[in-house]
């Protein structure tokens, strides 16, 4: 199952360095036309054509920490994306009555800049979400070897033996942890963003 072979997990870290390195790109100009392009060029990389790499870099031994190390990869750039741009987009008038009071950059950043940034993140990792389950599934389809016997590797062996109900079944499944995982981050949102 993509699922369990941890097509969740990479959220964490991946939440924290999509999270860190906006933060950092939107605090400092010069980082932002570093990060930025780095970050557009994974994006726009194909995952399948980086697949075998990340399979290869992990060992054929551990197929597993791929499936995870390309989840945590295609779901980056969502949050990054969606947590700088709400990083940018507090009000203008606020930003100038926080210079009127004189506020710290701190108290900035914590009172202004991330209450704003909240739902472009909340939106950054509904997309993330998706598209780690898409990054996990790939990574196994990849792998091949069976090492990592999750739902992907379920369809392949099932479409390599010609079950349709099987492969089917697979697809229904994919597509209901997406629909979870999509519905729980819609629930975190909206209890995040009434408080």
């Amino acid at each position: 199952m993509a699922a369990r072979s941890g097509a969740g997990r990479p959220w964490g870290r991946t939440g924290r360095g999509g999270g860190g390195l906006a933060l950092a790109v939107s605090l400092h100009p010069a980082a932002g036309r570093a990060v930025r392009p780095l970050a557009v060029a994974l994006q726009v990389t194909p995952v399948v054509a980086v697949a075998p790499l990340v399979l290869i870099w992990a060992g054929l031994d551990h197929a597993d920490r791929a499936v995870v190390a390309l989840a945590a990869v295609v779901a980056f750039f969502p949050l990054f994306s969606g947590i700088l741009t709400g990083l940018k987009s507090a009000d203008p008038d606020l930003e100038r009555l926080f210079d009127l009071y004189g506020a710290t950059p701190l108290q900035r950043l914590w009172r202004l800049r991330l209450p704003s940034a909240l739902p472009f993140a909340l939106e950054g990792l509904r997309v993330a979400a998706g598209l780690a389950v898409i990054g996990a599934v790939v990574a196994e389809f990849v792998s091949g070897s069976g090492a990592t016997q999750g739902l992907a590797w379920r369809l392949l062996e099932a479409g390599n033996r010609l079950r349709t109900a099987e492969m089917l079944a697979g697809v229904l499944c994919l597509t209901l942890l997406g629909l979870v995982l999509n519905a729980a981050v819609g629930v975190i949102g909206r209890f995040l963003l009434r408080r």
